[in-house]
């Protein structure tokens, strides 16, 4: 028997000028790092994009996300090795 750890956070992250509680959740996978992510817009909708390590860097997977999601991606980044050295 083996045993995954799953690993899920939130923490707060100041993009573009704002502070957004961002929810993140490691996606099981043997062959490459993910993860899902999911934040509210102004209007309290929620988005759900995708990050995984390619080049020792987090980069967003997804299309059509609003731009102060993707001007964020290196403090999203940042986030999630913090996150992960603490495992």
């Amino acid at each position: 028997m083996q045993f995954v750890r799953m690993v899920q956070f939130t923490r707060l992250v100041k993009i573009n000028g704002r502070l957004r509680e961002f929810n993140f959740r490691k996606i099981k996978s043997a062959d490459e790092e993910l993860f899902t992510v999911n934040v509210c817009n102004d209007r309290g909708d929620r988005i759900v994009f995708g990050m995984k390590k390619k080049d020792n860097a987090w980069k967003i997977i997804g299309e059509k996300l609003p731009d102060w999601i993707t001007m964020g991606e290196q403090e999203l980044g940042l986030a999630i090795d913090d996150e992960l050295r603490n495992w």
